[in-house]
């Protein structure tokens, strides 16, 4: 090949260079924030991994549960998953819900003409098997795949509603958190001077504040619900978070295009809103993962040490099951390989947001 020639392919890549880079910058700032989140692979992979997890958990009674999604009964068609007939209606004596894994009530599906059709694991969180000839807990079989707790619930569908419980648990509550963590870094980073003085002292106060002997003597006045955990998690999980923003807004306040906004006439609503939050909520997205990891964690706990909602399917209750049923290695070994694999997802999701939101990258 000629000079004349190696020149000229020197010209091609570095105009398809400089193409590329022009094309690279003329995309927004979200776009090439996704486009770095998109080359960190172990990131990518565990969002879909998590995503199809989620959804999968979130559609449980679809997946798992004990009542048929239909049947058909002497030539009538019946949808037990919405509403469960009495007994009565299939030849029982008793007018009470149907029980789908009664002898009965399968023999008398068996005949000709009659079916249900039931989901991929027929059993809920809180059915038990009745009539399982070993007694609970149960190691695994032909009947109960992950085997059964110490009550005869079905292991399987225990661990599907729990990691549904806990991970949109874990929704919540950093939602509630990050909307009173921002709220309050905002108004303290903004204004600064006595307010931010003033807020601090009482952040340090509201912090010294055991949230977990508050908690045990709130649910020792009130019956423990998740609405009631999610309350007293959501006032005390805040304070780590408006902290970042609190700092975002103080270096944010004093550049110049917060002092053309103010120029321009834009009340401090606009210009927190339109110009200062969205140029300070790289933190707070980076940090999302990991708050949701501890929300679990904390949700875990509290089951495991029996301040948790009673009879919740949940990560935590099998935990404990786990420790006091040492032998059953069928309730412990797998509710902690799902705990680990949600917390390892979520983790590895929150590395890939810190490498997407760090320019630095190109």
């Amino acid at each position: 090949m000629s000079a004349g020639a190696n020149v000229g392919v020197a010209d091609d890549r570095r105009a398809g260079a400089v193409a590329g880079g022009r094309a690279a910058t003329s995309r927004s700032p979200n776009q090439r924030a996704w486009a770095r989140f998109k080359r960190n692979r172990l990131g990518y992979a565990a969002l879909w991994v998590f995503g199809v997890l989620l959804a999968f958990a979130t559609l449980a009674e679809l997946v798992s549960n004990e009542r048929p999604l239909a049947a058909r009964y002497q030539g009538e068609l019946f949808f037990p998953i919405v509403s469960n007939q009495p007994e009565t209606t299939f030849g029982g004596d008793f007018r009470t819900p149907t029980d789908w894994h009664d002898p009965f009530i399968r023999e008398r599906f068996a005949q000709e003409g009659n079916w249900a059709l039931f989901t991929l694991n027929p059993y809920s969180a809180n059915s038990v098997n009745y009539f399982d000839k070993v007694p609970a807990p149960a190691p695994p079989s032909r009947q109960n795949l992950l085997g059964t707790d110490d009550s005869g619930r079905d292991m399987a569908a225990r661990l599907l509603y729990g990691f549904r419980v806990s991970v949109w648990f874990g929704f919540a509550l950093t939602s509630a958190a990050v909307l009173l963590g921002v709220l309050m870094g905002a108004v303290q980073g903004y204004f600064g001077g006595r307010i931010d003085l003033g807020a601090q002292r009482l952040i340090e106060i509201w912090n010294s504040i055991p949230d977990l002997y508050l908690l045990i003597i709130i649910a020792s006045i009130f019956e423990p619900s998740l609405l009631l955990l999610l309350g007293v998690f959501a006032l005390f999980g805040w304070i780590g978070l408006s902290d970042y923003v609190r700092a975002e807004f103080l270096r944010n306040r004093s550049l110049e295009f917060v002092k053309a906004a103010r120029a321009m006439g834009l009340s401090n609503a606009q210009i927190i809103w339109r110009h200062i939050l969205p140029n300070s909520m790289t933190p707070v997205i980076t940090f999302l993962p990991f708050r949701m990891s501890a929300s679990i964690l904390f949700l875990a706990s509290l089951d495991f040490l029996g301040l948790g909602v009673p009879n919740l399917p949940s990560l935590g209750d099998l935990l404990r099951q786990g420790k006091e049923n040492l032998d059953a290695w069928w309730i412990s070994v797998p509710t902690f390989l799902v705990l680990v694999l949600t917390l390892l997802l979520l983790t590895f999701i929150g590395d890939a947001l810190r490498d997407a939101f760090d320019t630095r990258k190109s």
